[in-house]
């Protein structure tokens, strides 16, 4: 990855997306050396980690995640997670949190020389453009090396940089551990809870989350 010493840099992790991702590739995102990684790199200004939670429940598996990013200088955002049925009478939930990341992306790129984007949604093609024409350099970082494909062609196209996780692991990542069931970081509802509609795969159709296989990567 290319940093001048003097960027401000800010750092936005579609956290379900970086999981799913870290899973595919089986390895853990250590975010003690993620935010280490960043801040030797500029001036790191701003590190946000975006993620829908499940409020129904008297323990989340996500929560000391969340309690430690908050504890060590991350920005947490997240919101509940919405169940309804549709016209069809089928189960669907949902907790995108694109709109969320634009917002923050928008609002801070004025302030901001290098933005660093940890998703592979082609969604957000549009925003690079916006701040790239704003003199705001973006790298994105996701996966081409699973199959299928984890982020979308046109975000690798828009991007000034896109970095392979792969190509990375050894300087914010770590071989992933045996999960128990029951012990998922991220359960499946929360993964289902990031896509419009309830098949398997991104709103892009370049991700993919297999139902069946509920071991997620520990953070």
């Amino acid at each position: 990855m290319i940093f001048y010493p003097e960027e401000k840099i800010g750092v936005f992790i579609d956290g379900a997306n970086l999981y799913a991702t870290a899973r595919s590739l089986d390895m853990e995102i250590d975010y003690k050396k993620l935010k280490s990684y960043f801040s030797e790199q500029g001036r790191l200004v701003r590190v946000f980690y975006y993620t829908a939670i499940m409020d129904d429940q008297d323990y989340s598996p996500l929560r000391p995640l969340i309690d430690w990013l908050d504890y060590n200088g991350y920005t947490l955002v997240t919101k509940p997670i919405k169940e309804f049925t549709d016209e069809y009478g089928r189960r669907k939930v949902k907790g995108n949190m694109d709109i969320e990341i634009a917002v923050d992306i928008l609002a801070l790129a004025e302030s901001l020389d290098h933005i660093v984007l940890f998703s592979g949604d082609g969604d957000f093609r549009r925003l690079l453009e916006a701040i790239q024409r704003k003199g705001v350099r973006v790298t994105v970082i996701s996966s081409n090396a699973t199959q299928p494909s984890m982020v979308a062609d046109e975000l690798r196209r828009q991007a000034d940089q896109y970095v392979d996780l792969d190509n990375i692991r050894t300087l914010f990542a770590r071989p992933r551990r045996a999960q128990a069931t029951g012990d998922e970081v991220y359960p499946q509802k929360v993964l289902e809870a990031q896509y419009d509609d309830d098949d398997e795969y991104y709103d892009d159709d370049e991700g993919y989350i297999d139902e069946g296989d509920d071991e997620t990567a520990a953070s």
